[in-house]
């Protein structure tokens, strides 16, 4: 298509405007308080990492930041609602590792993760570790490998819900182990870990943070840790792998993303800031009680790694046999 010279004069003065109107509001951002979007209810390891987070940031960018607990359809509620919303930087997603794994779990999505959400900042990775109740008569991962197998299909696991992290890995070790067990979803990670303390379920692979205050109250004993190593907040818990099941290593991660079309320089704002909130001292003292990492870094980190957990969740799909849901 040819442009008259009139014409070309429009189209880039149209274009300045329109980069210039970006520019302003760039630096104007932000002027209202930010939705910062939990796809799960109250307790869980999202809502644990965002709430660590929204004081402060807040106190950075000189507005508030209000943590909107989204609910609901395996945290595919509040993504879509994020996915959805106007690209202007006041709604952001905090989420984990459903955000790569939905694909494989549900045969409708009403948005695609890699193309209709843009990575802001990676957060942290978070361990999990398999706990019990303490009526459970299992000492360690091996006592309850053996007690599953003597009792076949009789044992439950809770997870936060379908596509969860705790599904996932239960998945994982499932698959590894061989054994069959009820899975019963919840929604949230609060609600399945206050019917574990009840002593409803049989076990659960909770991430740290939200698992961590039960071990130490003696409410639940910690069998197995999911990730290579040992974690520094459990010493004498041992491995999944060191447990008799070599390379097993599954972490849950968080970190926030924005609606795709959100302004460069508003992601590198929000960027910019949550990296400062994550190296102020109340907020590594809080991570590291709670034995998560800080990962931080530019958007390019979380974009990498959340494409190579997409590979990670479809290449797995093809070993363990998860049931897509509609």
């Amino acid at each position: 298509m040819m442009f008259k010279p009139t014409h070309l004069l429009r189209h880039l003065l149209a274009l300045m405007l329109a980069a210039s109107a970006t520019w302003a509001g760039a630096q104007d951002f932000p002027n209202r308080p930010i939705r910062l979007v939990v796809p799960y209810g109250p307790g869980g390891v999202t809502d644990i990492n965002a709430r660590t987070l929204a004081t402060r940031l807040g106190e950075i960018l000189g507005q508030s930041v209000v943590v909107d607990n989204r609910a609901g359809g395996a945290s595919i509620v509040g993504s879509d609602a994020v996915a959805k919303a106007k690209p202007d930087g006041y709604t952001l997603l905090l989420t984990s590792t459903a955000l790569a794994a939905n694909h494989i779990l549900f045969k409708k999505i009403p948005y695609d993760p890699v193309k209709d959400l843009m990575p802001v900042s990676f957060v942290s990775t978070v361990p999990t570790v398999l706990v019990v109740h303490n009526n459970v008569p299992a000492q360690n991962l091996k006592d309850l490998v053996q007690l599953a197998r003597s009792k076949p299909e009789t044992m439950n696991y809770g997870s936060a819900g379908n596509g969860s992290g705790n599904h996932l890995t239960t998945e994982v070790f499932l698959n590894t182990t061989g054994l069959k067990v009820q899975h019963i979803p919840y929604k949230g990670g609060g609600a399945v870990m206050a019917d574990l303390v009840a002593g409803q379920v049989t076990f659960v692979f909770a991430v740290l943070p939200t698992a961590l205050p039960f071990i130490t109250s003696g409410k639940l004993r910690a069998l197995g840790v999911s990730s290579a190593q040992r974690n520094p907040a459990l010493p004498d818990v041992a491995t999944v792998a060191e447990s008799g099941y070599p390379g097993f290593n599954v972490a849950e991660w968080v970190g926030v993303f924005a609606p795709v079309g959100t302004p460069a320089p508003i992601i590198e704002k929000l960027n910019t800031a949550i990296n400062q909130t994550l190296k102020h001292p109340d907020v590594v003292a809080r991570f590291k009680s709670l034995g998560a990492e800080i990962v931080g870094g530019p958007p390019s980190v979380l974009d990498t790694y959340f494409r190579s957990e997409v590979s990670k969740w479809t290449r797995l799909a093809e070993q363990v046999k998860f049931e897509a849901a509609d």
